[in-house]
């Protein structure tokens, strides 16, 4: 088997994370921004854009994140909650994964027979990146979830990162050392989910 396919099925979600890693900072800084600059998009579009959070300002936005939630959560929710939201700043960091909106719509100007195709295009393509981003910490070790946490946190993240209004926030990646392996992993049966024509 190739070290590729050993990677697909190494990368997990990994919910306990924590700080132990011998991987620098620089390090996961390289490796994300090969990813960013290597993964494919739509007519070379390059629509991806990526905030990394290390140290306070990670461990800010998942407060910030915490006391948005807390507004709108009911009470007797709230507890399970807290602990999800605390347990992602046990990790390393946090990536913010974005689209760029006006690199879209002067596509759809451009192009306008295919104008209906670009958000699904620019989807697929941050969905790509988040993949090849998750692959890359998985290669170095490193345990890493998912989030969505938009637009709930989009006029925090603006604010408090100066990112561009035509930033579009996509989704939230925390990564870290594994604290625990997840549990294994359950398929459904390949023949359901495939067809070959020979």
């Amino acid at each position: 088997m190739t070290k590729f396919l050993d990677l697909i099925q190494k990368r997990r979600s990994v919910y306990h994370l924590n700080k132990k890693t011998n991987i620098t900072p620089s390090e996961i800084i390289n490796t994300v921004q090969s990813c960013l600059k290597y993964s494919p998009t739509a007519f070379n579009s390059q629509t991806g854009r990526i905030v990394i959070l290390f140290n306070e300002p990670y461990l800010s936005f998942w407060s910030s994140t915490k006391k948005t939630l807390k507004k709108i959560t009911p009470d007797e929710k709230f507890e399970q909650t807290k602990e999800k939201i605390d347990s992602f700043k046990q990790g390393i960091g946090t990536i913010l994964f974005f689209e760029e909106q006006n690199t879209i719509a002067a596509l759809e100007e451009k192009f306008p027979l295919y104008k209906d195709n670009f958000q699904l295009w620019s989807n697929q393509a941050s969905g790509m990146l988040q993949y090849a981003v998750w692959l890359a910490l998985t290669e170095l070790d490193l345990g890493a979830n998912l989030q969505h946490y938009n637009p709930l946190m989009d006029e925090y993240v603006h604010q408090e990162f100066n990112t561009p209004a035509s930033w579009k926030l996509v989704a939230q990646m925390n990564f870290g050392g594994i604290q625990k392996e997840p549990d294994e992993k359950t398929f459904l049966d390949l023949k359901k989910r495939i067809k070959i024509f020979n």
